[in-house]
This record gives structure tokens, C-alpha cells and sequence, in this order.
């Protein structure tokens, strides 16, 4: 049964640009077309001065609230924040959350079809950044009718994004909620980074990111990489709690 401070049953949208003119990115390199994935939550008012964009972390969606028809049982991932009476309250505001471009559900990835070959990019997708991210979030803005968001809001990867609005888009926001961010990688983190794509590399499985199209796919691989992310994440205080000294009945290796 959906809650009653639930958004309720979301229907997922798209939007496609650079159809006529490429989309420059970063690197130097273009994508042509470019495809956004979006859901949206509350309702825009008549002067269009109450959109919020909320920017999910890395592995993220942009399911942020609510529920999907096919899925009645996995709310999105902020419902807590989302909806009526909530923090992000869809009775005063117009809520957007998009995929990142370079994101794994539904705008244009690795995983898109390549236009050149129809087959999916995997590794011939370009590098982007969160720059090129941000980017085509003002042209989904842009569509969307939007000459200025209340605030822009997200966490981790999210917040980067925030703060990249701030930065290079401060006259088409009014707030910034960046949320356990940082405007820049430490070289801890790059190499811990490192790690983890290894550890896809390795996975037998992988073939040179081609695996798309294949039964079998570098689980494994991507399982430890996942992994390595989680250290990241944690706190001091988490780490002692899940990883301190005191010894645990379920531990793998241990003594009596």
C-alpha cells in the first residue's frame, strides 16, 4: 500500500537534445544525440519560482520519490525527503531529479546505443565530467520552461554538482544544499578510485568494457569496486564501528 505522504506513482520522462547541433563536453570530444532521464514530482507554479533540483550521488537514479508502476514495493531513493509535509515538501514546490549524463538509468551512457555503430558505446563513451553533467541539466532546465531554480540540493557526487552550479551557474539558482561533498578529490580518494576500476579490470568477465551485449558481466569485479567505494563513504566513527578491533561472533576469520 503506497503511504499517504507518498508522491505516489511516478511515471519516468525523457529528453532528447543536440539532435541538430553536438553537445560539447570537456574533453574536446562530442555526443550527438543526448538523451536525459527525468522524473518530476509536486507542481511548477504560474511564475515558475518554485523548482527545486535535487542531484543524486554516483550510482544513483533519477527515481528520487515515489513509486514506479512495475515496482510497488522500492520507493525512490530520497522518499524520505520527498512528498507531501516532507523536507522537500511537493505541496510548495516543484521537484526535478535527473540521471547524470554518463548514468546508467536511461540517459545517454555506456550502456546507450551508438548511433555510429547501433551497438552500445561501453568504452568508446566518452569521459565526462561534472561540468559536462551539469551542463545538460541547464538544457533539461531550459526545456523545462525554468529561468531560475529556488535551490539545487544533493549529497556525495550530488553535492559536487551543487557546488558546480554555484560556481559557473550562480544566476540560474537562488540556494545551494550541498550535502557530504567536497569541491575536489583527494589523492587518497584518486587512488582508492584506482583500485576500484582494477578491480573491474581483472574480473574475467569484463572484455575490455564490451560486455554488454554478453550473458556474462564482471559482477564480481564490480562487486569489489563497490566495496572499495563504501570505505570511502564512512565516517571515522562508522569505520570503528564496522571494522574496529572488538571481535564479533560472525566473523569469517577469528579465534575463540
Amino acid at each position: 500500500m503506497i503511504p499517504d505522504d507518498s508522491v505516489g506513482i511516478i511515471e519516468p520522462q525523457s529528453f532528447t537534445f543536440a539532435k541538430d547541433e553536438p553537445f560539447h563536453l570537456d574533453s574536446g570530444t562530442i555526443l550527438q544525440p543526448v538523451k536525459i532521464a527525468y522524473e518530476t514530482y509536486g507542481r511548477l507554479n504560474a511564475d515558475r519560482s518554485n523548482a527545486i533540483l535535487i542531484l543524486h550521488a554516483l550510482s544513483g537514479s533519477a527515481h528520487a520519490a515515489g513509486f514506479h508502476q512495475n515496482n510497488l514495493s522500492t520507493p525512490g531513493w530520497w522518499d524520505n525527503c520527498i512528498g507531501p509535509g516532507k523536507a522537500f515538501d511537493t505541496n510548495r514546490f516543484f521537484i526535478i531529479c535527473s540521471n547524470v549524463l554518463g548514468g546508467c538509468y536511461g540517459s545517454s551512457g555506456p550502456s546507450s546505443t551508438n548511433p555510429a555503430t547501433g551497438k552500445p558505446y561501453g568504452l568508446n563513451f566518452p569521459v565526462v565530467t561534472v561540468g559536462d553533467m551539469v551542463r545538460a541539466q541547464v538544457k533539461l532546465i531550459d526545456h523545462l520552461g525554468i529561468d531560475q531554480l529556488l535551490c539545487v540540493a544533493g549529497g556525495s557526487m550530488g553535492g559536487m554538482q551543487v557546488l558546480e552550479w554555484a560556481a559557473h551557474h550562480p544566476e540560474r539558482i537562488k540556494a545551494a544544499i550541498p550535502i557530504a561533498t567536497t569541491s575536489r578529490h583527494s589523492p587518497m580518494l584518486i587512488a582508492l578510485g584506482e583500485v576500484g576500476r582494477q578491480a573491474i579490470y581483472a574480473d574475467p568477465n569484463w572484455n575490455r568494457g564490451d560486455y554488454y551485449e554478453a550473458e556474462a558481466k564482471p559482477d564480481a569485479g564490480l562487486a569489489v569496486a563497490r566495496m572499495v567505494g563504501h570505505i570511502t563513504y564512512l565516517s571515522d566513527e562508522s569505520m570503528h564501528q564496522k571494522f574496529g578491533r572488538r571481535l564479533r561472533g560472525l566473523e569469517k576469520y577469528g579465534y575463540e
